[in-house]
This record gives structure tokens, sequence and C-alpha cells, in this order.
């Protein structure tokens, strides 16, 4: 009979060649490639336990070979392995779909007992479930928890809910645990910061699951992680590798502590009432220090023991200053009042981009706003809600950064470096009116005047406004300016005059010497 646990041990050794192989075992060459093929296509490594033989071997890798010599269907057990991974499947239900099926194709099954035998033979020789040897300071894991701790307001007595994050070291298992009302991605981020900041160091990887707040589409043919995500493993030169869609034995450490973080954490303060959060902690805290003093089961020693022996001095160092969480939006188009919001206040950007969009990168002191990639503004975060929207003045254009400055005293001076005449109608206007805002739209309008037809007309054209009123307007001021009056020569203004807006509409004496108003 051919030595299949010879061959395996020997092709184990990348230098044996076939040649070697055959000449050692006794067997062809040919035989040599069958036996290492169907090695490699049932995945069946050296080393092999001591009782595992050659026939049994043979039975795995050839399975239809031999199938004459028993009157016995074969199970598939690559098919059982996969499904005893669902949910609720159990040996007990394959082996009765396993027979139905034997019945229909009329063959003999295996009895229930040599059924599960068998399968427990390939799952030994295929290795199907292998232990992973984790190395020290090379992986952080984080997830969490399901379950949850209640936050009761000392006021109202409303219940909320808080949520246990939690991050692991594999080969340690030394854990990180923190409360936190919401699971939004700056609560997310901020876990992480300290989870590092525990544990002193950062690893080469870290390995979350697939939740939106840090991974936005992980698929067969690549990952694309959240911006935010991305930014606090650059900031921490880490490689972030999410684990596979469906599958949690990818972070089995994670998962692992998760559960025991559950019960010896928060169902250990099961009967204990929390008014606050930062109450909660301090309680998770305490709890955390004798999670990872308790002592293994199959090893000698505790989580923090081992960390301190065997993980603490391969971690990386940690930069100098924690990192600040930022929290990427989606893009925002830009209103008619250029101004953009966090979500509780609005803040200003420059009016030249209204209708486009911009990005905000949110940390917990500063509102960035991003165009095109490019910082275009930024602002001093408020957590508090703002009744009027946060706006600083190179944002606005230039009209509405002069309206922003009106006030009387920069109207008087303006007026008096223009002349007397109109430092007079200046004062008119803002003392005509119950307050002096109500005269100022009136002073705009003689500060436009005097840039389309000069200071010197202005003051001309005052002059002659207010020798034939004492109510000065500005429609008369712009017709004055428009027609061109203020040209005009003088006779005697400093006359008495009649005043048009006590005496009504008057005849000059022109209109006397063309005939009068016709009968």
């Amino acid at each position: 009979m051919v030595d299949y646990r010879e061959i395996l041990r020997l092709s184990s050794d990348p230098q044996n060649s076939q040649r070697s192989i055959s000449s050692r075992v006794h067997s062809s060459r040919d035989t040599i490639r069958d036996v290492q093929q169907a090695v490699q296509k049932a995945g069946v490594t050296w080393p092999l336990d001591e009782d595992i033989t050659n026939e049994m071997l043979r039975s795995i890798l050839f399975p239809g070979k031999y199938a004459a010599k028993s009157s016995y269907a074969a199970p598939d057990y690559a098919y059982i392995h996969r499904e005893l991974a669902r949910p609720g499947v159990t040996l007990t239900l394959l082996w009765t779909e396993y027979c139905k099926r034997c019945e229909s194709e009329r063959t003999t099954p295996y009895m229930y007992t040599q059924f599960c035998e068998k399968y427990r033979q390939w799952a030994r020789i295929t290795k199907a479930t292998m232990r992973i040897q984790h190395k020290p300071g090379d992986a952080m894991q984080v997830d969490w928890a399901g379950n949850t701790l209640d936050i009761h307001d000392p006021v109202t007595g409303e219940v909320s809910k808080a949520y246990l994050f939690v991050a692991v070291l594999p080969c340690s298992c030394y854990a990180y645990a923190e409360i936190c009302g919401d699971m939004a991605q700056e609560s997310w981020l901020k876990c992480h910061v300290h989870a590092y900041s525990w544990f002193g160091g950062v690893t080469r990887l870290l390995i979350p699951d697939n939740l939106k707040t840090g991974v936005s589409r992980n698929t067969r043919y690549e990952t694309v992680l959240n911006r935010s995500y991305q930014e606090l493993a650059e900031y921490y030169d880490t490689a972030i590798v999410p684990a596979r869609v469906s599958h949690p034995q990818d972070k089995s450490v994670a998962e692992g502590t998760v559960r025991y973080a559950s019960t010896w954490i928060l169902a250990a303060l099961r009967d204990r009432r929390f008014f606050s959060v930062q109450e909660a902690q301090a309680a998770v805290t305490e709890k955390l220090e004798e999670l990872n003093g308790r002592p293994f089961k199959k090893r000698e020693g505790t989580r923090r023991e081992a960390y301190l022996a065997e993980e603490l001095a391969y971690m990386r160092p940690l930069p100098s200053t924690p990192y600040e969480p930022a929290v990427w939006t989606p893009e925002l188009r830009v209103g008619q009042d250029y101004l953009v919001s966090d979500g509780m206040n609005k803040y200003s950007v420059p009016f030249d981009l209204i209708g486009e969009k911009v990005v905000l990168r949110l940390t917990g002191q500063a509102v960035e706003v991003f165009y095109r990639g490019t910082r275009v503004a930024m602002h001093r975060r408020s957590h508090t809600m703002q009744r009027d929207p946060i706006v600083k003045p190179e944002h606005m254009p230039p009209e509405h950064r002069k309206y922003l400055n009106y006030n009387t005293e920069d109207f008087t001076q303006w007026g008096k470096s223009i002349g007397e005449h109109t430092a007079a109608v200046v004062k008119y206007f803002l003392a005509s009116g119950k307050a002096p805002e109500q005269g100022y739209k009136a002073c705009t309008s003689m500060t436009k005047l005097a840039e389309r037809y000069g200071e010197k007309r202005l003051e001309r054209a005052c002059e002659r406004l207010l020798a034939f009123t004492e109510a000065p307007s500005i429609r008369t001021l712009n017709t004055i300016l428009k027609n061109g009056q203020d040209k005009l020569p003088t006779d005697d203004l400093s006359g008495p005059q009649r005043d048009s807006a006590q005496h009504g509409i008057t005849r000059g004496a022109a209109y006397f010497r063309k005939g009068g108003a016709s009968k």
C-alpha cells in the first residue's frame, strides 16, 4: 500500500523533489504527483496526528477511487463543514438530509455514529479548524458589543441606551472597553484614540467590522474606507484591514472578548443605576481592570501580565499628540446666503461659492470648508445653538460688508470729509426719523452718488438743495445731479428763499411770461 503519510511528510520540505521522494517511498513519480495534487486539493497539511492511518488518508484523498470496495455512499465532508457554520445547522439535520439523498439515489447510507466519526476524521486530517497564531503588537481588533447599558435622566427619569466599545490585542488578549452615548462616527473615532492611549502604543494592523462608520464598501475586489477613518489610520501609521463580510472569525478574538466583556462588565453592572455616561464609564473602567486581572483558564497568568511580558515591547510608539477626531460630511450646496450648516449652526463661506458644492471637516474645535480638495474657510466650532449664523466679513460681498459697517459716526465723518453742505444733509437724514438707522438708507444713497458724480459735484448739489429747502430728499438731490443743475451759475443763494415744502407748488416768472395756463 502507498505510504501516504511519508509522502506528505517528505513533500512538506520544498527541498525534496518528486524523484527523491519516489526513491525513498518506492512509489512511481506519477503516484507521487497524484498524491501531491490530491493533498493540495483536499487542504491536508503536515504534521498529522499519530492515529491517522494511511487508509484514512486514502479515503480522504481519493474518495471516489476506492468507492467500489464499500457499499456505503460517501458523504460530502466539505459540504457538511460549510453547512455546520450556518446558524441552527447540526450533524443530526445533515445526516437526515444525507439519508434522504441516499434513498433517492438508491444507495446505502452510513449510520449516524459512523457518519459523525468519518466527518470528524476528515476535519482532523484537513485541519478544517486551525488556531491562528497571533504576533505580538501586530493587530488590534475592535467592535461594538450587542448588549447595552441603561442611563437614567435624573430629572425626567427617561431611560436611554449606552453602547460598549471593545478593543483587544489578539496576542495577549489585553482589552480596552469604553461606554458611549451613541455609535456615531465621532464616538467611534474617539474610542480608537482612547484605546491607543490605554495600550500605550499602536499596532501595525487595525481590524474592524464592516460597519458604515468605518467602511464605506467592502467587496470581493476592493475595500473603500470612510474618509475620517482613513485619516485616523494615516495619523497613527497603521493599516485598516476590515473583516470579510459575514466572516466574524476574521476577528474571533474581538468577538470572544465582546462576549466576555458583556458578561463581566455589562452583566456585572446590571443592578446599578447610572445617571450619566461619565458615571457609567467610571464603573466600566473599574470592571475593565478586574477583567484584565482575571487569570486565564487554559494558560498561566492574566491578560495584563501577558501584555506587559509579551506584547508591550513590540507596540509602535504613539504620536507626540493624540489625534483629534474629524468627521467629513457629504457634499453640501452653498445657498444664496453663502452659509453652510454642521447640523446645529450655520457658518459662512466666500460668497463666490454660491451654488457650488463643498465638504465640511468637523473636529471638536473647528469647522473646515473644502472646495475641490482645497480649504476655503475655517471657523471655530460652536457646540451650542447660536441665534445668528457665524459670518466672517471677508466672506461677504462688498455691498453686504459696507452695510454691516454702517453707523452714525462713520456717516457723519464721511459727510464732514466732503464739505459742510454734505455734512448738513447727512445730519438731517440721521435726525429726521425716530432712530438714526432710519436714515442709513439715504446716507448710503449719498455715498453712491459721490462715487458716480464725484465729491465736488455732490457738495455743490447739496448747497443748491439747501438753498431752497430745509427738508432735503435723496430724490431731489439725484435730480439736481442728473440734470446738471449743480453746474449752473448761482445767484445770491444766501438771500431768502421760498420753501416748497412749506408753501406747496409755486409758479415761476417764466410761467407768467408765457401767458399763463391755457384757458
